[in-house]
C-alpha cells in the first residue's frame, strides 16, 4: 500500500498577497484558482510535482462554524498561531535570501538545530508559519 500527501490546507486572507508569496516568491505553480461569491480557493505546488499541493482557502468558510469560532480563528491567524507547513529545499540559504529580499516576514534565519535539521521560518501574508528545511 502506497500512501502520499495529496493536499494540505492553509487559510489565506488576501488572495493577491497569497499569490505574490507562494507563486512569485516561492516559485510554486498555480494549479487552480476558484472563486465563489467573495471567496477564493487557490491551489499551488512545486513545479513538476503535481502529486502534492497546498490549497489556500478562505478561513472559516465552513458553514458549520459559528461566529464565535470564526472570531477565534481570525484571532489565532492574527497571532500567527493557527496553521503551519514545512517545506524543504536543496538551497536553504538561497531561498532565505530570496524571500528576505522580497520582504517576507522572517521568523527565524537559517539555523542548525540541535536535533539535526538546518531550517528557517517565515510567516505568509495570512500569518501561517512556513518552515523550510534544508534537504540533503
Amino acid at each position: 500500500m502506497n500512501i502520499t500527501i495529496h493536499h494540505a490546507f492553509l487559510p489565506h486572507t488576501d488572495p493577491e498577497a497569497t499569490l505574490r508569496f507562494y507563486r512569485d516568491a516561492l516559485g510554486f505553480e498555480v494549479r487552480n484558482d476558484v472563486g465563489y461569491e467573495d471567496m477564493r480557493w487557490i491551489t499551488v505546488g512545486p513545479p513538476g510535482r503535481s502529486g502534492t499541493s497546498i490549497v489556500l482557502h478562505p478561513p472559516a468558510a465552513d458553514p458549520g462554524i459559528t461566529e464565535d469560532e470564526r472570531r477565534t480563528i481570525a484571532e489565532l491567524m492574527a497571532k500567527g498561531s493557527f496553521a503551519a507547513v514545512t517545506l524543504a529545499t536543496d538551497d536553504l540559504d538561497g531561498l532565505f535570501e530570496r524571500l528576505e529580499a522580497v520582504g517576507a516576514d522572517v521568523v527565524q534565519e537559517p539555523t542548525d538545530q540541535d536535533y539535526g535539521v538546518r531550517d528557517c521560518a517565515f510567516r505568509d501574508p495570512a500569518g501561517n508559519l512556513v518552515r523550510v528545511n534544508q534537504a540533503d
